[in-house]
């Protein structure tokens, strides 16, 4: 009777396991897609707010240039990163994108992103990720400060290279109230992004149409296309 029972308890234990297993197995591949898509999406509206889709013709999410390891403590990336370009039609990039990292924020690194043109002004720079104050420093997000947006058009040459510093530093750019440390922060890794592209602005500009961009699939380039409309 114990051994019959022990059995039947068995059997039942083996049933739930392989029921689990296999409800788990659905549920990976039925979520995977969407899960892919809504973070394509989103990655997808980072970059549109930079260089909105106007202004290329080709998917800026897979059309990228991988930076060279020599220059990731430069941008504060200790993964390395990629340049999303932004080509017309005819081939030639228009802008790039660049990640990276200011390390000296008041709570930690800020992660970024620096659009700049080609004649090299700044397209646009958006925080992406941040431990900065809320209500202080949290005033580098679009979305809870028009400050970021004082990039815009700025150059090496204007406001001058020796102006890319907060105003109490004896800089052109606006400190929040209360909180300085973490646009001095932000403001030091733009103008350092600004470095980064003059000095080799010759090989990123001509960068080759990437791998990844010539196999991509249509849907990919639509999808960036809808995620432009939507905004």
């Amino acid at each position: 009777m114990l051994r019959r029972s022990i059995g039947s308890n068995a059997v039942i234990l083996a049933l739930f396991a392989l029921v689990t297993a296999g409800t788990l197995a659905i549920t990976q591949i039925t979520t995977r897609e969407p899960i892919e898509r809504a973070i394509r999406a989103a990655a997808a509206k980072a970059l549109l707010e930079i260089v909105p889709i106007e202004r290329h013709s080709n998917d800026l999410l897979v059309d990228t240039y991988p930076i060279p390891k020599q220059y990731w403590a430069m941008l504060g990336l200790k993964q390395g990163g990629n340049i999303n370009l932004a080509r017309q039609g005819d081939g030639n990039i228009d802008a790039v994108i660049i990640p990276t990292v200011a390390p000296d924020g008041y709570s930690g690194p800020i992660e970024m992103l620096v659009g700049v043109n080609r004649d090299g002004t700044i397209a646009g720079v958006r925080v992406t990720n941040h431990a900065e104050t809320p209500g202080l420093g949290d005033k580098v997000e679009v979305k809870k400060s028009d400050w970021i947006r004082s990039f815009d058009g700025t150059s090496l040459d204007d406001p001058g290279r020796d102006m890319w510093k907060v105003q109490k530093d004896g800089g052109a750019f606006d400190q929040f109230t209360g909180a300085t440390i973490t646009p001095r922060a932000v403001v030091k890794q733009v103008r350092t992004v600004l470095d980064f592209v003059a000095e080799h602005r010759q090989e990123i500009f001509s960068a080759p149409v990437s791998q990844r961009a010539v196999e991509v699939e249509p849907s990919a380039t639509d999808d960036t296309k809808q995620q432009g409309d939507k905004n």
